[in-house]
């Protein structure tokens, strides 16, 4: 009698899965962080991971094998955003002019929240579990303290910004994007411009408002929420 097929998932000889079979995996993990990426930009983090595995088109199985935690599946999502972020913070720090570091930042941080609406959870969405990156976004807050301080220290900032302003930047830039991407990218690259030119020091200026009390967390909370 001739074998039947093996229904087994194929395995190699050193009991790892199969290339293919890799490849598939592989697939679905990109799969699913991409879903929960749209899901968070258009909903927030609370989406449930039965909603995502859906958007997805996989089953909750196939999720809960790659993302055990809904924690972990938010900090897969945002790890990749938040570690660029992070890693332009410390390039601008480098950066022998100050002024010319804490620009940099600005552009690069509106051009990457213009180009992806999940940009503003990822760079300060909460990861309850994750340490590491509640580490990495702390880092980059401090860094973006640093490069405000330094800028004013060099004359080049007025002395009444300060870094809650960096937030009220993203909230506006938030709010300016649209459905279109050359559209989003228009509207971010003109409200940015008009911040900049603000943000330099005037003999005669008008001293501007006491700052708001805000952080980078109040960029993921939603309007009435507290804590």
């Amino acid at each position: 009698m001739p074998d039947r097929l093996s229904r087994k998932p194929s395995i190699s000889s050193a009991g790892t899965p199969a290339p293919a079979q890799r490849a598939d995996a592989r697939n679905n993990r990109a799969r699913l962080l991409r879903a929960a990426r749209e899901a968070y930009a258009l909903d927030g983090t609370t989406v449930p991971s039965s909603a995502i595995a859906r958007r997805a088109g996989l089953g909750a199985a196939t999720l809960y094998r790659h993302f055990p935690t809904r924690d972990a599946l938010i900090s897969a999502a945002f790890s990749e955003q938040l570690g660029r972020c992070v890693a332009t913070v410390d390039e601008a720090l480098e950066d022998d002019d100050p002024w010319r570091g804490l620009r940099t930042v600005l552009v690069e941080v509106c051009r990457m929240q213009a180009e992806d609406r999940g940009f503003s959870a990822a760079f300060i969405a909460e990861f309850p579990d994750a340490p590491g990156l509640r580490r990495e976004r702390a880092r980059a807050e401090a860094g973006l303290a640093r490069l405000v301080r330094r800028a004013k220290d060099a004359g080049q900032l007025r002395e009444d910004f300060d870094s809650s302003d960096i937030t009220l930047l993203l909230l506006a830039n938030n709010g300016v994007l649209r459905d279109s991407p050359a559209a989003s990218m228009a509207a971010s690259r003109r409200l940015l411009a008009y911040f900049l030119q603000s943000c330099r020091p005037t003999e005669n200026g008008t001293p501007l408002p006491a700052p708001a009390p805000l952080r980078l967390d109040d960029l993921y909370r939603a309007p009435g929420r507290t804590g």
